[in-house]
């Protein structure tokens, strides 16, 4: 069922790309196995060639036993420097999405914050679940971590991050490498992060939320694809789901951002005030009257506010590696 958007809601600065989103939203394939194959196809309004003065290169790493080898794309990458690094995680709903897209936007991240980024290629849900993208995550981590010099970077000041989907993945390594005890994290910068598999499912939301960019209805589909199993119920796979482990304890900092009409701003808020009560300083930031990917309209229409997000994520990343916000 289709909900009107609340345009009374909606931030004034995006009010004006609100059509096109409406429209793109309506002409899109409903979310469901048998379109993935032709949502997966790069979608020419989004797409944005790499720089060809930032370094890029396609490297593949060694997952492990039982698991095919991951792609990872390194960025800007400086031998003989030791400047901060950002493993990176692409969004699209754990089932769409590529790290190759995201190169171009990592480029120039890492112009402005002078660091190195690595993106990785994880594989995507129904074809593999959460236990096999997750090992993906993980094997990028370890060889950023072990390859560190050879790249320019400084092993101690490794961050996370991801948008959305991205975002799910990126607090679900943090976890992860809490757990394992292996390899440090610094901070985890998580955008509209996908956190929570009973949103939209055995939790129902106010009906003004998540009407734009990403629905109830698309949240089931990515949760039921990522988890092998129906989402929203009292049990579930361990390890799976960020918002339902019950410690987290000797987490990185954290920030986080999501708009009011975001679906997930229940979720990331939870998820913020969690980590603080239990003494991990996460900085929230919610932005009134944005809705999901928000900032990513500036590729169709340059707004202050997006600017604005850019800047607050920048230093939010700045400060997590222990350097003077800008």
């Amino acid at each position: 069922m289709t909900v009107a958007t609340p345009l009374n809601l909606v931030h004034s600065e995006l009010l004006d790309v609100v059509p096109f989103v409406e429209q793109f939203s309506q002409e899109r394939l409903p979310l469901n196995r048998e379109s993935l194959e032709q949502l997966r196809m790069p979608d020419p309004i989004f797409s944005r060639p790499p720089l060809e003065n930032v370094p890029h290169e396609k490297r593949m790493v060694a997952v492990g036993k039982g698991h095919p080898d991951v792609a990872i794309y390194i960025v800007n990458a400086k031998p003989g420097t030791s400047r901060p690094a950002i493993l990176h995680m692409h969004g699209g709903g754990f089932v769409m999405g590529s790290a190759e897209s995201s190169v171009m936007g990592l480029q120039e991240l890492c112009v402005k914050l002078d660091c190195v980024a690595v993106s990785v290629e994880y594989r995507l849900a129904p074809e593999t679940t959460y236990a096999g993208s997750v090992e993906d995550n993980y094997a990028a981590l370890k060889w950023l971590h072990s390859n560190a010099e050879s790249i320019g970077v400084d092993p101690a000041k490794i961050a996370v991050m991801g948008e959305s989907a991205g975002g799910g993945h990126a607090a679900l390594l943090a976890i992860v490498a809490r757990d394992r005890g292996e390899v440090p994290i610094c901070y985890q910068c998580l955008i509209y992060p996908m956190l929570d598999d009973r949103t939209g499912t055995s939790r129902s939301m106010p009906p003004h939320v998540g009407t734009l960019v990403w629905t109830p209805e698309q949240n089931h589909f990515g949760w039921e694809s990522f988890l092998g199993t129906q989402p929203g119920k009292a049990q579930i796979p361990t390890g799976s789901i960020p918002a339902r482990v019950d410690d987290l304890k000797g987490l990185p900092p954290a920030f986080i951002g999501v708009g009011t009409l975001d679906l997930f701003h229940d979720e990331d808020v939870d998820y913020a005030q969690r980590l603080n009560a239990c003494g991990i300083n996460a900085e929230l930031i919610v932005v009134p009257g944005a809705f999901h990917g928000f900032d990513a309209v500036s590729l169709l229409q340059k707004t202050k506010l997006g600017d604005w997000f850019e800047t607050t994520k920048l230093n939010a990343l700045r400060r997590g590696f222990g350097l003077p916000a800008e």
